[in-house]
C-alpha cells in the first residue's frame, strides 16, 4: 500500500500557503495510523515551477519552496523510524528550460555537443519558420518552439512533448543516460526506496521523427487512451533498454535480494492495452507500472471483471504483480469522477460551467470502488486526501488557476488544479490546518466543503470515509490480500462483482460489490468484515462494497 503525497498540497509548515517537506514529516503520524507501507512524493526539485515541479532545473537539491536537504533528509529518517518507505518521482523526459545544460545548449549554438542532449532540428518552409514536423504538445498548440541563435537571429527549434519550459531530452545521448544513473545514486545513496518514474514510455523518439496525425492526450484523457500514445514519439522499443540499465543499479543495493531492502521502480505508462504494460514490468526491468486500465474503467461489473481478469492475466504473464490505482494529480479524484454519469468520458478537469457530479453518488460509488480495489491481490496506490473522501474542487475561477494545461489552451481544457487542492487537516483553523495559524491561506483556494471532510472531524467516528480506509487496510495487512489468489465467486446476478480473495494459511475473503438495482442478501453464515456503506439488515445496498469471511 503506497500513499501518494502531492507536496504543494499536503501539509504547509512555514505558512507561505504552499505544502513543503517539514510540513509532511509533521504529518507523517497520519500515514503511519492509517496504514500506509510507503509513501511517494512528487517532485520537490529545484523548479521553477511552470508545471508544479515536473519541470526540473536542478535534480539534485529541494526547491526552497520546499525546503531543503536538510528537511529531505529529515523526512526520510523520520519515516523511517514510522516504518514508512519514501519513493521519490523521478522526471527523465525532459529537464527545465532553466536546467544548465539547456541554458549551455542556446548559447552553444548549432551542431555543438550540448545540443546534442536534447531534440534541436532545423525548421521546415521558408528561412525554417514551420516546425521539424506536426507534433502536438500534451498541454495544447505545437510540441516545437523556435530559439533565437546566441546572435539575435531566428533559429533551430527544440521539441517538448510538454509545455515549452520542459525541453524533451534525448535519450540515445550516453551522457544523458550517465547523468541519470548518478541521479538515481544520489537519492538511493540518502535512503529513498525507489523512483516512480513520470512519463516512462515517452523517453525515446523515433529517431526519424515523421509526422504524426493523432491529437496527443493527457493521461489518456477524454477517453481517447485506446489510440493515443501509440505514435513515434510512445512506447518506443529503446526506453526498455534503459529500465534493464536502471534495474541492474538498483538491485546494487540489495545484493542479498532481501525483498524488505527492495528499491523499486514505478512506471507511469498511459499505455493502450494491458499488455503493452506489462512488458515494464518484465523481470529485469520495473517492479510496478501503474494500472490506468483499472482507472478508467466504467462503473459496470461486467467492464469491472473484465479489467480485473485482462490485469491479471498480462501482469502474471511477465511474473509480476499488478498495481491498482483510482485517483492522482493528473485525474478528476474518484470521488467527482464516479459521480458523473456511467460511461461518459473521463473531463481532464471540471469546472464552474461544466456538467457537475451528483456529490453523494459519487462518494458512495468511490468508497465501493476502493473496498473492490484494496481486496485484490497485488500492490495498490493511494491519492492524498482520498482517505478523507476529497471531491475535486469544480468551482476554481479562472484567474487561480495554474495547470499548464488550463493556460496553453486558454481554458479548452479546464485541467488538473481541481484534484490539487491543498487537504483540509483541522475544520476550525485557517486554511483548514492546512499550514501554520497566521499563514498566507493556500496555493489554491479551498471549497467550503472541505471543512467537515477534514480529518480531525473524521478521526475516530465511526463510518466515516477516514476510518474506512484505516479498517480496509489492517484487514488487508491481516488477511494478506495484496498476495492472495483470486477465483470468481458462482451465484451473483450480472451486476455483482463477486471474488474469493484465498492465501494458503488463512481463511479465504469473498468480496461483493453490488452494481445493480436492487439489494444483494449475504449468504447464511458469513461474518462481515467491512462495508464500504452502510447494510440493511443482511442486505447490501446498490453501490456498495461487502467483504465477508
Amino acid at each position: 500500500m503506497i500513499y501518494q503525497v502531492y507536496p504543494r498540497s499536503f501539509a504547509d509548515g512555514d505558512g507561505d500557503g504552499v505544502g513543503d517537506l517539514p510540513g509532511i514529516t509533521s504529518r507523517l503520524p497520519h500515514l503511519s495510523d492509517l496504514g500506509v507501507d510507503a509513501l511517494w512524493l512528487s517532485p520537490f526539485y529545484v523548479s521553477p515551477m511552470a508545471d508544479a515541479g515536473y519541470d526540473v532545473a536542478d535534480y539534485r537539491d529541494v526547491d526552497p519552496l520546499f525546503g531543503s536537504l536538510a528537511d529531505a533528509d529529515a523526512l526520510l529518517a523520520r519515516a523511517r523510524e514510522l516504518g514508512i518507505r519514501v519513493i521519490v518521482d523521478l522526471v527523465p523526459n525532459h529537464t527545465s528550460d532553466e536546467h544548465r545544460w539547456f541554458q549551455d545548449a542556446l548559447a552553444a549554438g548549432p551542431g555543438s555537443p550540448a545540443r546534442a542532449r536534447y531534440h534541436f532540428r532545423e525548421g521546415t518552409g521558408p528561412h525554417g519558420a514551420l516546425p521539424p514536423n506536426n507534433w502536438r504538445s500534451v498541454f495544447g498548440g505545437p510540441a516545437w518552439t523556435r530559439v533565437s541563435e546566441p546572435d539575435g537571429t531566428a533559429g533551430q527549434w527544440y521539441l517538448h512533448l510538454f509545455d515549452d519550459k520542459q525541453p524533451d531530452l534525448n535519450w540515445e545521448h550516453p551522457e544523458v543516460v550517465a547523468e541519470f544513473l548518478d541521479i538515481l545514486r544520489f537519492w538511493l545513496d540518502r535512503g529513498v526506496a525507489g523512483f516512480r518514474v513520470d512519463v516512462a514510455h515517452s523517453l525515446v523518439k523515433d529517431p526519424q521523427m515523421p509526422d504524426w496525425e493523432e491529437r496527443a492526450v493527457m493521461a489518456g484523457s477524454e477517453g481517447e487512451a485506446t489510440h493515443a500514445n501509440l505514435g513515434p514519439m510512445w512506447d518506443q522499443e529503446g526506453v526498455h533498454e534503459i529500465y534493464r540499465g536502471w534495474r541492474a543499479l538498483l538491485d546494487t543495493y540489495n545484493p542479498k535480494g532481501d525483498p524488505r531492502e527492495d528499491r523499486i521502480l514505478c512506471a507511469e505508462a498511459w499505455l493502450p492495452t494491458q499488455e503493452r504494460t506489462a512488458r515494464y514490468v518484465r523481470p529485469d526491468e520495473m517492479h510496478q507500472a501503474f494500472n490506468f486500465h483499472f482507472l478508467e474503467c466504467a462503473w459496470r461489473a461486467e467492464d469491472l471483471r473484465e479489467v480485473v481478469d485482462e490485469s491479471l492475466a498480462a501482469a502474471d504473464a511477465v511474473g509480476a504483480p499488478t498495481t491498482w490505482v483510482l485517483s492522482n494529480h493528473d485525474v478528476v479524484r474518484h470521488a467527482s469522477r464516479l459521480g458523473l454519469p456511467v460511461g461518459a468520458r473521463r473531463p481532464n478537469g471540471i469546472g464552474p460551467t461544466s456538467r457537475q457530479p451528483n456529490a453523494d453518488l459519487g462518494l458512495r460509488r468511490a468508497r465501493a470502488a476502493t473496498a473492490l480495489m484494496l481486496a485484490l491481490p497485488g500492490s495498490a496506490y493511494l491519492y492524498n486526501g482520498e482517505e478523507l473522501g476529497l471531491p475535486d474542487a469544480t468551482a476554481l475561477p479562472d484567474h487561480v488557476r495554474q495547470d499548464p494545461a488550463f493556460l496553453r489552451t486558454d481554458g479548452e481544457e479546464i485541467g488538473r488544479d481541481g484534484c490539487r487542492v491543498p487537504l483540509p487537516w483541522e475544520a476550525d483553523r485557517p486554511s483548514y490546518g492546512f499550514g501554520t495559524p497566521e499563514g498566507v491561506g493556500t496555493w489554491l483556494p479551498q471549497p467550503l466543503g472541505y471543512g467537515p471532510l477534514a480529518a480531525d472531524r473524521q478521526r475516530g467516528v465511526p463510518g466515516s470515509t477516514l476510518e474506512l480506509y484505516r479498517t480496509m487496510l489492517h484487514l488487508r495487512r491481516t488477511h494478506d490480500l495484496g498476495v492472495g489468489g483470486l477465483t470468481w465467486a458462482e451465484g451473483y446476478g450480472e451486476d455483482v462483482v463477486a471474488f474469493v480473495n484465498a492465501r494458503e494459511d488463512g481463511p479465504p475473503v469473498t468480496v461483493l460489490t453490488n452494481l445493480g438495482a436492487g439489494p444483494v442478501t449475504v449468504p447464511d453464515g458469513a461474518e462481515v468484515l467491512v462495508a464500504s456503506g452502510p447494510l440493511v439488515g443482511r442486505s447490501v445496498p446498490t453501490d456498495t462494497t461487502v467483504w465477508l469471511v
